[in-house]
């Protein structure tokens, strides 16, 4: 795990006092959730890598095999529109609204925004008080013109509190990554080896020199809406790039040395959750995790401009 990725919240400050997600509980939600998932068929694959260039420190390996029941993923991140008509049907209050601030890449805040606390590990991330999914980047911005965007700042015990009201749950590890790979095996991204096949860019990731200069090659500086590249084998949407995306389990980096062969769900207890995907973030000078193999986590009160996740649910 890097902070460089997702910086968690400074050890010492006191997390919000966090209601159960099962308050929010609105039965029947109108449309269902079953609209934006994608079946995932039963099915083995091998899970994690050995690649040297990755980050053996956060577990990416041993290659293993996993055998799945089917499942229903979805298509996309949820969107802000999305977590916007939650919040109006339960009232719900994020933790980055409860903290009060949350974390914003300092490439994205205006040239005159005063001077804010920097995470000392990686100080391009800075400490906004106000930030929040409606202000992504502080109190001067909003998600008027960004509907279709996913939403960011939000926390693991946020997504579960969206799960629990949309009748969802978060995706486990081992099924964001099988997910991810569209059904083949071995390869680093959701469509092959090749970064950019062709030329064409496939994610939405960091482009220049990072952290002073994102040349947008892609077509986006920040979050791009969803759906704005090809879908893998499977029918998904930015499985990388984009935002980091929460999953339902503990991290570990030893897991997969121990994990069970069918429809593992992680550790039974841990300290930070598991994140998977890489984000808009992602550079390869300094963080190589935008990849289906790679994997990160971070505490479940954690919040940033570049986290959000998609919901998963049983066939």
């Amino acid at each position: 795990m890097s902070a460089c990725c997702v910086p968690g919240r400074p050890e010492g400050e006191a997390a919000p006092a966090w209601e159960p997600a099962g308050r929010d509980v609105v039965p029947g939600r109108a449309a269902g959730p079953e609209a934006g998932l994608t079946s995932v068929p039963a099915g083995a694959f091998l899970m994690g890598t050995t690649d040297p260039r990755g980050y053996p420190a956060d577990g990416e390996g041993p290659v293993h095999p996993v055998e799945l029941g089917g499942y229903r993923i979805g298509t996309y991140a949820v969107t802000n529109a999305e977590f916007a008509a939650f919040v109006d049907a339960t009232g719900h209050r994020s933790t980055a609204e409860q903290f009060g601030s949350s974390f914003v890449f300092a490439g994205l805040l205006p040239d005159d925004f005063p001077p804010t606390r920097a995470v000392a590990a990686a100080p391009w991330w800075r400490e906004v008080l106000g930030a929040d999914w409606r202000h992504p980047e502080g109190p001067q911005s909003s998600v008027a013109d960004r509907a279709d965007h996913p939403v960011v700042h939000v926390s693991w015990d946020d997504a579960i509190a969206y799960c629990a009201w949309s009748g969802t749950r978060l995706p486990t590890e081992a099924e964001w990554e099988r997910a991810a790979r569209g059904g083949a095996d071995g390869h680093h991204y959701p469509w092959g080896d090749d970064l950019e096949p062709g030329g064409e860019h496939r994610m939405n990731v960091f482009q220049g020199t990072f952290p002073s200069a994102d040349t947008g090659a892609d077509g986006w500086v920040g979050t791009c809406p969803v759906g704005s590249f090809p879908a893998n084998a499977f029918g998904l949407h930015e499985m990388t790039g984009n935002v980091w995306e929460w999953c339902a389990d503990w991290f570990d980096p030893g897991y997969y040395g121990i994990s069970p062969s069918t429809d593992p769900t992680g550790p039974r207890s841990g300290a930070v959750r598991v994140l998977r995907g890489g984000s808009y973030l992602c550079h390869v000078s300094y963080c190589w995790r935008y990849r289906v193999d790679s994997r990160s986590g971070s505490t479940p009160d954690s919040s940033t401009g570049n986290t959000g996740f998609r919901v998963a649910a049983d066939v």
